[in-house]
């Protein structure tokens, strides 16, 4: 069989299988059929069912490891968004990418702080409250704090309850990782970034969105020019 045909005989299998990730005859985190049933079944290669599984395994339907069958993966937003990671890392060393990716940030989040004061619930304020707490109590350990500080910041991709926004904060927070590594950090600083957090969460509890989306606003920028120059040289 030529490569062509081979490509289209794994399409083929990738499609019908795909269905069934998707349909759940195939069970989520359940093992995908063995090499022999699937050639069988499809009456292919196997060198044609292995390239089909790459594929599935490369668009994050299936988890492959070494010795084991693939485990079925069932896509959700957080597989979309982990797909394109490596994409977006990539981005982010083209010239302003860091400060594009950041400014998208602030974007998503002043729609979120304007939404929280106008709808959260009494279980966000108190996810909320506890997270801006854990934030205060970690102001002189620099690495609890940047932990704490996602944390507040995710409970604010909590309050629309739509499975997007906590997959995008997940997006946020691993894309930026690497960048943020990088930061000058200290208690000082931490201070500065909790105070900011407490106004957010005061605006929040006053149900007053104007003065949250400020304060969330002054929060971020802020926080953008005292790291630009680590992140990125070309935005000044």
């Amino acid at each position: 069989m030529s490569l062509n045909a081979n490509s289209r005989a794994a399409d083929a299998i990738v499609a019908e299988l795909e269905s069934q990730i998707v349909s759940g005859k195939l069970r989520n985190q359940g093992p995908l059929p063995a090499e022999r049933d699937l050639m069988e079944q499809f009456r292919a290669s196997r060198t044609v069912v292995r390239e089909a599984i790459a594929t599935l395994s490369n668009r994050g339907l299936v988890e492959s490891k070494p010795r084991f069958r693939p485990i079925v993966s069932k896509p959700d937003y957080e597989t979309v968004l982990n797909a394109t990671g490596k994409v977006v890392q990539h981005l982010l060393t083209e010239p302003g990418g860091v400060k594009n990716l950041y400014m998208s940030r602030v974007f998503t989040e002043r729609g979120l702080v304007r939404q929280a004061a106008v709808c959260a619930t009494k279980d966000n304020i108190s996810d909320l409250q506890a997270a801006l707490e854990a934030n205060e109590h970690a102001i002189g350990d620099s690495e609890q704090f940047y932990r704490t500080d996602n944390a507040f910041h995710g409970v604010l991709y909590q309050v629309p309850q739509n499975p997007i926004f906590p997959a995008l904060h997940e997006g946020y927070t691993s894309w930026l990782a690497p960048q943020w590594a990088r930061m000058l950090r200290s208690p000082d600083r931490n201070l500065a970034n909790y105070k900011a957090h407490k106004a957010i969460f005061d605006a929040i509890l006053k149900r007053d969105p104007d003065e949250a989306e400020e304060a969330l606003n002054v929060h971020l920028q802020a926080a953008w020019e005292y790291v630009r120059t680590t992140f990125d040289k070309d935005s000044e």
